[in-house]
């Protein structure tokens, strides 16, 4: 292991063993700021979004600016490792990779600092809360956006299931839109000795559950609702509920798809609150778009690949879970990949998970090929 990524393997280890979660990654934000600071980038970029930071190298002509992306926030996830770096946040873990995504850029840095790029600029942006959906929409409405505003953007992520070191690539949609789906309906309470005289939505909420699992199948694309959680009333045995909660997470392979889908949801929950005499109010949480791979991003990473001579696999659909990435590559030229963290390795979210080091130096050596297509 060379010097570089012995240097961001301990520097892994110390974000592994500190992190924060969605909104409150100042510390993780704080550590590398100290990191590029001794590197004398050409700038550093603040209130990308809260927490965010961008790291700016400029070439020596004009050219593009290209934008890698990786992520701040851990989990609230009680991590179950016994290894001497297991996280010291009671509750929070880096249990889907980000501290050797935040590392393996770093390792970027280190040889930025060493040879600025030919022509353009390398942007490399540290994002807040991508767990939640909201850091990328944060980062890009920014006023500080326009400063890194890039022409092509790039991001991987770890993919336990795949040999360790696969390059996973895609054309067009890489990770599936969703939402999470809040339905409040709201009737009348009575005693439970008279429940003639209450409005439950007991029997409201019924439908609703059954009646938004089954939208997909009026939808000829790929669809999903998974009802996640449902609350009835309140643990009392003397009283009728006069109120009940649903929330569902819908998701989709196409953002148009996803608004067919939210529209029919939201009539079916009107139609049903309606029906049952129940007031209804309805909101929305985490909210992903559909990362749409841009061909024109997509050569440069194939090209890197080739030329690094790692063991490539062409997904042939798309994934269904969903990555913040979304909303950026609504924006700009881009491409997401997937690196295999091995088959037998834990999940993603799992308590048990942690980032395979041995991806630190393919991913420094993929993103730098990648920079040298575009920049030198």
């Amino acid at each position: 292991m060379n010097s570089n990524i012995k240097e961001i393997s301990t520097l892994r280890k110390q974000l592994h063993q500190a992190p924060e979660v969605s909104g409150k990654e100042q510390k993780t934000s704080d550590q590398i700021r100290a990191f590029f600071e001794d590197l004398s980038p050409d700038e550093i970029v603040d209130d990308l979004g809260k927490h965010g930071l961008a790291i700016v190298f400029n070439g020596q002509e004009n050219g593009p600016t290209t934008l890698i992306r990786a992520e701040l926030d851990a989990l609230p996830i009680l991590e179950n490792n016994s290894f001497s770096y297991k996280s010291k946040s009671n509750g929070v873990a880096h249990s889907c990779g980000h501290d050797g995504h935040m590392a393996i850029l770093c390792g970027v840095g280190l040889k930025l600092a060493k040879k600025r790029p030919k022509y353009g600029r390398v942007i490399l942006l540290f994002q807040p809360s991508e767990e939640t959906g909201m850091g990328a929409a944060q980062v890009i409405s920014s006023p500080n956006f326009p400063k890194i505003k890039p022409d092509f953007a790039f991001a991987l992520h770890n993919l336990p299931g795949y040999d360790l070191g696969e390059v996973v690539l895609k054309k067009g949609a890489f990770t599936a839109a969703s939402k999470g789906m809040i339905i409040n309906l709201k009737g009348r309470t009575s005693h439970a000795a008279h429940p003639e005289d209450a409005i439950s939505p007991a029997n409201a909420m019924c439908q609703l559950i059954s009646g938004l699992q089954k939208l997909p199948e009026d939808i000829q694309e790929f669809s999903l609702v998974t009802v996640i959680h449902a609350q009835l009333g309140e643990v009392a045995f003397g009283t009728t509920p006069g109120t009940a909660t649903v929330m569902a997470t819908l998701r989709t392979f196409d953002n148009e798809v996803m608004n067919t889908l939210t529209e029919s949801a939201m009539s079916l929950s009107q139609k049903i609150s309606d029906l049952h005499g129940l007031e209804c109010s309805i909101s929305f949480t985490e909210e992903f778009q559909v990362v749409e791979n841009d061909i024109e991003a997509y050569n440069p990473v194939d090209d890197a690949v080739t030329k690094l001579g790692l063991h490539k696999r062409i997904s042939q659909t798309p994934f269904r879970w969903s990555e913040d990435f979304g909303a950026l590559s609504s924006t700009t030229k881009s491409m997401l990949f997937g690196l295999g963290a091995g088959k037998t390795h834990p999940q993603l979210h799992e308590n048990s998970y942690d980032f395979p080091d041995e991806l630190l130096p393919i991913g420094v050596d993929l993103f730098y090929t990648i920079i040298e297509k575009l920049n030198h």
